[in-house]
Order: structure tokens, then sequence, then C-alpha cells
């Protein structure tokens, strides 16, 4: 079964946003108390969290769909929706996130670091919020925002400071359990590692940490053997220790022309030629390895490169190795920059940032894109005459009326807000209302200026004494 999981494609959703709620505050003798209805509550985000305790994918592997919960609709009585909650993920330390383009959304290095895959859907205005002195008693809300939905790569890359590369069955197994804790499966057939292996060494003060990664071969830069799936987990190590095989059996190989075609291997797949290098000659245990070792050291050394010759299996030479892999690690580490504290940085935008665009599509069709327009089209409840002349006013107060116009729009012109796949289309009339003028002026209860008996019975009172007024010529009488 596996238990190894370094790479996984993830479908998250964020929660949507509760809808308002439109209520009519309803009390004894107060047959009309006012708007009252509560906003919608905020839908949960989904969060990708570094945890030090995960160290594979595997969960994500068998349950690739995730998402957090709706935010909870709005209520009379002034009471608002409860938010959703977020959903936290864990990924190892060194997770990669990706779009389906390939495209790098976030690299997450080091415990704690986050990232908001999927951002929550906001909770729609109850018609309390959306009270005005021109909109006295809305007789509508705003619709929940749904939240995003996102297909997301993950792609973990192994944060060590060393790491061992070589042919397959070369003895980098071996050399990681003898210098370490390790206990990675070793045996005499190739591909026997088939994850990265990782181990803590410990060389004077210095502690580090080491990781075998399964065996190269040629082409392996173009996804041959496993070399390709693989060769990520390198990309974040310091060191680089080249393990060649002195006792291999194959006649055609030699640790020479082995180190030749790793090296074209890590070429071929980019951002590795600098990293610091030792090359390290194993089973010189074996009579015919020490022969051999010593016969291509001169050469390598030619080369530039330091040399080790080792045996893990009777444990020679792996001290010198480990101090000075410890020195490499800590010239490495001295030479990075000092780590600050993430700073947060709130780019606000123009203020004079309409935040849309008009388009004239090949067909005629005017499109409306921007995130404004499009959030108000997905918070309108089409089925409310009030709901659509409220959208049709923001619109026109953001100039959308205006940019049509530009764009040579001309009445009963299709126009669409949105993307193609969902859009809102409907017939252009600039400067007409969008029918909620039939109820009356736009926004107002006309509950509200309905006739009330004693309300006319004062009036009728108030013009009988005005009348009386004027026909004792403005002074008010002492009796009858």
């Amino acid at each position: 079964m596996t238990t190894f999981v370094d790479r996984v494609e993830l479908h998250v959703a964020a929660g949507n946003g509760g809808h308002g709620c439109a209520s009519v505050h309803r009390e004894k003798f107060k047959p009309l108390g006012g708007p009252d209805g509560g906003n919608g509550g905020r839908g949960g985000d989904v969060i990708l969290t570094v945890d030090q305790s995960v160290t594979t994918l595997l969960d994500y592997h068998h349950s690739p769909h995730r998402k957090a919960t709706n935010g909870k609709p709005g209520e009379g009585g002034n009471r608002s929706g409860k938010d959703g909650q977020d959903l936290v993920l864990p990924v190892p330390d060194g997770t990669v996130v990706l779009d389906k383009a390939g495209n790098v959304l976030a690299d997450l290095v080091g415990h704690g670091t986050s990232y908001v895959a999927a951002q929550g859907g906001r909770g729609g205005l109850g018609n309390a919020a959306l009270a005005s002195a021109r909109r006295k008693a809305p007789g509508f809300a705003l619709l929940g925002v749904p939240g995003d939905l996102q297909d997301i790569v993950l792609e973990l890359k192994t944060v060590a400071d060393v790491a061992l590369v070589g042919y397959p069955s070369a003895g980098k197994s071996s050399l990681i359990s003898v210098l370490s804790a390790a206990k990675p499966k070793i045996a005499d057939y190739p591909f026997t590692t088939l994850v990265p292996n990782l181990g803590v060494v410990t060389a004077g003060s210095t502690v580090y940490t080491i990781a075998d990664v399964p065996g190269l071969i040629p082409g392996a830069s173009q996804g041959k053997g496993l070399g390709l799936e693989f060769l990520r987990h390198v990309e974040r190590c310091s060191v680089l220790v080249h393990v060649l095989d002195t006792a291999t059996l194959e006649s055609e190989r030699d640790p020479v022309s082995d180190l030749d075609v790793i090296e074209e291997e890590l070429k071929q797949y980019g951002g590795l030629d600098r990293r610091p290098r030792i090359v390290v000659l194993n089973k010189i245990d074996v009579p015919d390895g020490k022969d051999l070792a010593e016969m291509v050291r001169p050469d390598l050394e030619a080369r530039g490169y330091r040399v080790f010759e080792v045996s893990a299996v009777a444990h020679l030479g792996l001290k010198e190795l480990s101090f000075a892999l410890a020195d490499l690690v800590a010239k490495a580490r001295a030479a990075k920059p000092k780590e600050e504290a993430t700073r947060i940085v709130i780019r606000p935008k123009a203020v004079d940032d309409a935040g849309f665009t008009v388009t004239r599509e090949d067909d005629g069709l005017f499109r409306v894109r921007g995130e404004k327009p499009e959030r108000w089209v997905r918070q309108t409840d089409f089925n409310n005459d009030e709901a659509v002349g409220y959208l049709a006013d923001r619109l026109n107060r953001l100039g959308v009326e205006e940019e049509l116009m530009k764009a040579g729009a001309r009445s009963g012109d299709g126009v669409a807000i949105g993307p193609e796949e969902n859009a809102v289309v409907f017939d252009w009339e600039p400067s007409v209302m969008a029918g909620a003028e039939m109820l009356g002026r736009r926004g107002e209860d006309h509950r509200f200026e309905a006739p009330r008996p004693a309300a006319q019975r004062r009036r009728d009172r108030e013009a009988e004494r005005d009348e009386a007024l004027r026909e004792f010529g403005g002074f008010e009488p002492f009796g009858e």
C-alpha cells in the first residue's frame, strides 16, 4: 500500500456567503416598525498550513475534494447569520502550490506558513443595512456570494541540507543508514528505494539533514525511471553528494562515466548546476572496488571535486565524510540571507479606478468584466423587481452605462456581465428604469405612505382650524 505521496491534485471549495434577510419589524401598536433584516454570514476559507508532523500528501491522494462550511443566512430582528468555519488543511514543509497550468501560487516553507487556497464568499446585506433616506424600507436583500472553486496541484519538495544522488544500487540507502538513524529498505536489486528517505546527522556542533533520493538513470530529467518524479526533492538541498559505485557488475559502467551521466541529468533538470558537490567512491571494502577507486580518484580531483573513499558496510571513511558535509552545510547556512518576519503588504486599489472593462465582441455583444459588476450580479435576486432596480442604480453610479455609450452601444443591444460560461445577458435600454419604477419610487415601501384613519382625522381637524382662523381675520376666537 502506498504510504508516501508527493504530488496530488486537490479540488477545494470555499464556503458560500449566507443570504441577507428582508424583514419588517412587527410589534404591538407598531404595525410597520421599519426594516430589521440581518446580514448573511461569510463563507469559510480553505487554508493550507505547514505542519511539521505531516510528511506526506497521502490524505489528499485518497480524499482530493475538500470544502469549507457555508455562512448562515440573516434573520429578522437584526440578527446576522453565523460565519462559516475555515477549513485548515495541514501540508508538509516544502509544499509547492501550483495551478493547473503549472504556475507557482505559493511555496510553503517553515512551520506555520499558510496560504488561502480558496476565499469564502461574502454574506449578503439584509434590508436593514440597505435602508437609506431615499430607500426607507427596502423590500429586498442581497444574496450571498458563492465561494471560490479551485483546482490546485500540491508538490512536495523535501527540505534537507544534503542530497545523495547516483545510479540505482550505488549504495545511497546503505550510506544514509550508517550516517544517521534512518532505516531505509536495502536490497541487491535496482530501484529498491521508491521514496525519498530523510535522516539527521550530528557532526560536532552541526546538525543537518540528509536525503536519499531514488536512483537516477540516463534520461531521468525527461521522465525515465523515477528521476523526473523525485528530482524535485533535490532542489532545496544545499549540498549534493555523488555516490559512485566502484564495484558495479555492469561492464559498460565505471565511476567517471556514471558521474558524467548524473551531472548531465542534473543540468537538464535545471537549477542545480551551482550547488557544492562532493564525490563519494563507495564499496571500497570490495578488493576490485578499492583498486578502481584509487585509479579514478586523480581524475576526479583534477576536475575540482573533493573525493572520499568510503564503505557503508565496513564503516570506512564515514567520519571524515560527515564532518566535510557539516562544514559545507554550515557555510551554506551562513551565506543565506537572514530570515525576517513575514510582512503583510497592503496594496489598495486606486480611488479613481472604476474596476471594470467594456468590450465589444465579434457577434456584436457588449461584455462587461470587473470584480464589482460581477459580484453585484451574483448578489441580485432577479425575481425581485426592486432588487433588479437597485442593481441598475449601482451599475449606473459605477459608470457602466456611460462606458457602454462610449463603446457604441445602442438601445436594444445585448449586454453580458460576467465570463462567457456564467454571464447575465440582457437587452440594454439606456436611462430606463429596470421595471421597479412601476412600483413607485425605487427602494421605497408604499405601505409607509398608505393613509391611516387617526392621521387623517388629525389632518382634517387641523384644516378646519386653519379655515376658522382665516374667517376671523387671523385671530383665534375666545368663545362661541
